[in-house]
């Protein structure tokens, strides 16, 4: 067995286009500097624990994959699907 570990494949990355307040801008420059790191990683880092803690959100978006799961599979739920099976 190996001693190191692989390192890990970084996440599939997209581009995103936004328009934010100069002092927004301004602000968000800085801490990318302060952190020595990109403003890319600061917007995706800090977006991490508002999906994660946003309940309403949580709630919203599982029932936007069951609805999704839905439509796939002929309008049954995913369940429904495999117990018919």
């Amino acid at each position: 067995m190996a001693i190191l570990k692989s390192p890990p494949k970084p996440p599939k990355n997209e581009t995103l286009q936004i328009r934010v307040e100069e002092a927004i801008r301004s602000k968000l420059s800085k801490y990318a500097e302060f952190i020595d790191s990109s403003e890319s990683y600061v917007v995706s880092e800090a977006l991490k624990p508002l999906f994660r803690k946003d309940d309403d959100f949580k709630t919203w978006l599982e029932e936007q994959n069951r609805n999704g799961d839905q439509r796939q599979n002929g309008g049954d739920s995913l369940f429904e699907t495999v117990k018919k099976a």
